[in-house]
């Protein structure tokens, strides 16, 4: 268990080698681990994914921190074993956008991840549900489902975040924009959209696009790029990448610790890169739910 200012020196490490970086890092970072001065319990490479749930729940009941490196669908995936437990939950950075952890800071090479854990500070923030599956970061509607579902995966693993741009750009060709509503449990808002951002961290595809989302405000936040143009879609994308002034001007934001999302037509939520249920859901926030291993500062 980590007190108030420290981090466990002991922990279990469990990366997935099917990620974009996984099958180079695991023995690179288990070595590192080591050398920084964390006692490995146990490490273990899974490049199943569908047996990542298992190891992460037995990790998490022997082990007083859980280092887990994978892309943000992995951590996703995996971060509701953490509910509940004393247990700290840290991670190497080893997919393609690697949006939760630069929305906590966290260097995404693999030297500076590893230093985080070994000399960071515990951090308890809150996790975001939609219908009660907890995520870390970020879900959307609109294009990213759509890219998620689609995209080869020989595209992003080769390309990165740049195949993803690639074949979004490919697949806006056919996208249609959808009516959009949130209730925020005091009135129903309704609006024209073309892509619905459900955050609990600030960047989406690695780029920061929720500036107001805070992983540890107690609410969750819903962004709509407002219209039907999908190319000003792209705009927003390109301002929020240029941090150019006009990046809020299609943006309309709801917040609360509880908002119910429905579109027409129905739509797939992508819940940090992984495809989700279908519209109507809940999307909720656990205040305080995990302690993460966090950078100083």
């Amino acid at each position: 268990m980590a007190n108030n200012n420290k981090l466990p020196r002991k922990a279990i490490l469990i990366v997935n080698t099917a990620s974009r970086s996984g099958a180079d890092a695991f023995e690179q970072a288990r070595e590192k681990l080591t050398g920084a001065g964390v006692e490995l319990i146990d490490a273990r490479s899974v490049d199943d994914p569908e047996t990542l749930p298992h190891e992460i729940k037995a990790a998490v009941k022997r082990a007083p921190m859980v280092i887990v490196g994978g892309g943000d669908g992995t951590l996703s995936e995996t971060v509701d074993d953490f509910l509940g437990s004393d247990t700290v939950f840290a991670l190497l950075p080893l997919g393609t956008a690697n949006s939760f952890a630069r929305t906590l800071g966290i260097p995404l090479d693999l030297d500076g991840a590893i230093d985080v854990i070994a000399n960071g500070l515990p951090r308890q923030i809150d996790l975001a549900a939609i219908n009660g599956d907890y995520f870390l970061n970020n879900a959307a509607l609109g294009l990213a489902p759509k890219v998620a579902e689609t995209v080869p995966h020989g595209l992003k693993r080769t390309l990165g975040r740049l195949g993803y741009l690639l074949w979004a750009g490919w697949s806006a060709a056919s996208f249609k924009a959808f009516r959009l509503t949130v209730d925020d449990g005091k009135r129903r808002h309704r609006l024209w959209a073309t892509e619905a951002r459900i955050a609990n961290g600030r960047f989406h595809g690695g780029i920061e696009l929720i500036e107001s989302a805070n992983v540890d405000s107690g609410e969750i936040v819903v962004q709509a790029v407002e219209g039907r143009s999908v190319v000003k879609l792209g705009w927003s994308y390109l301002t929020s990448a240029l941090k150019h002034p006009s990046r809020h001007d299609p943006l309309t934001e709801f917040r609360g610790k509880k908002l119910r999302i429905e579109t027409h037509p129905r739509m797939r939520v992508s819940i940090d890169g992984e495809l989700g249920p279908e519209t109507p859901f809940e999307a909720t926030v656990a205040p305080g739910a995990i302690t993460v291993a966090a950078p100083r500062g």
